[in-house]
């Protein structure tokens, strides 16, 4: 019997919205004054963005994407229930919700128990109804397990891995929703409700210099011609050793860990050199083909500067999977690779096991 499965799954927030809204990130970017017109111009676009787009915003083509992304995360479902899991271990970012200016963790371990979860109001903010049709203050129970946050914080600082841990949300702040859209998007069909599983969340600060100066999240390039930069972020060779390190403090405990990388791969919005349009499908492209190879030197010899340059920021988390995955010599079993330039970021899904 296994003690481990291996997942990974994509949070994009505009799957929690309707079709015609599905876009809205494009939509929003279009009216950057900052990009040249030409650049916005659909005509002078690559074919996959111009036939997405359409005549229509992206519409219909969102009822296709939304279809291939339901599927994914339907086979990682079967998975994890087929495995019935202890605790579901969860590697997301945290993008300017939980850690703002008083501190940004690296990695921090959060040992929060049960808490209840509000994620809707991001959507609703924006304008976007969400596509379960339920009130904007719908909440679920993320089903924590603080106990065994707190064992695994100290077996990795026991393993000399200085992570951070917390045992309280901040204040009026949103939980990150990296680890919320995952009960959402894995219990798709009951909005996040009926969720069985413990998650043991572990927050990444994947937007590193980006973390605050862009308050991790949209910005116009007028804004940006002159930021002050953070500090970088924890490299992807040190994600990599944080997967293995978590691997091997679960590997004595006997529980049944499914490990889980929850983010989609390069994002139109950070991808800077391609004025926020599209994502770099072809950075994205180099780490799955070696991704399905299982070869790691290349995803260890990826830099910093390499995963910012192509917009790759949340792919940290999928960093940190991979560390666990060679860790425990875990197989790649399925996994497929979704591309799309109108729908912000290119996404994959992936079981180990």
């Amino acid at each position: 019997m296994n003690q481990f499965l291996g997942l990974g799954i994509t949070h994009y927030p505009l799957l929690a919205v309707t079709d015609e809204h599905m876009a809205d990130l494009l939509r929003w970017t279009l009216t950057d004054p900052d990009i040249p017109e030409a650049d916005k111009d659909p005509a002078n676009w690559p074919e996959l963005m111009r036939c997405e787009w359409a005549d229509d915003g992206g519409t219909v083509a969102a009822a296709g994407h939304r279809k291939e992304l339901l599927e994914g995360l339907a086979n990682c479902r079967h998975a994890l229930d087929a495995f019935n899991p202890d605790v579901v271990l969860v590697w997301g970012d945290d993008q300017y919700e939980n850690f703002r200016e008083e501190v940004v963790p690296p990695f921090c371990v959060l040992a929060y128990g049960e808490t209840e979860v509000d994620p809707f109001t991001l959507m609703y903010n924006r304008g976007a109804p969400n596509a379960w049709g339920l009130p904007e203050d719908t909440t679920f129970t993320l089903h924590g397990d603080a106990d065994g946050a707190r064992r695994l914080a100290n077996d990795l600082l026991e393993d000399g891995f200085d992570v951070a841990y917390s045992y309280q949300k901040r204040e009026a702040g949103h939980f990150p929703h990296a680890i919320a859209n995952t009960q959402l998007f894995l219990d798709y069909d009951n909005a996040g409700r009926e969720f069985p599983y413990k998650i043991l969340p572990i927050t990444v600060n994947c937007y590193g210099q980006h973390a605050i100066a862009r308050r991790g999240g949209l910005a116009r390039f007028a804004d940006i011609s002159d930021e002050r930069l953070d500090p970088v972020g924890p490299s992807p060779k040190r994600c990599f050793q944080l997967g293995a390190a978590v691997a091997r403090a679960f590997a004595s405990t006997g529980q049944k860990v499914a490990l889980v990388a929850s983010s989609s791969w390069s994002h139109a919005f950070l991808n800077d050199k391609d004025w926020h349009l599209r994502p770099d499908t072809e950075a994205d492209l180099r780490l799955y083909r070696a991704f399905e190879a299982g070869d790691w030197d290349t995803w260890t010899s990826t830099t910093g500067t390499q995963v910012v340059d192509a917009g790759q920021h949340e792919m940290l988390n999928w960093f940190c999977l991979a560390g666990a995955m060679q860790e425990l010599g875990m197989p790649l079993t399925w996994s497929n690779f979704v591309t799309t330039d109108v729908f912000n970021s290119n996404k994959c899904f992936a079981i180990f096991g």
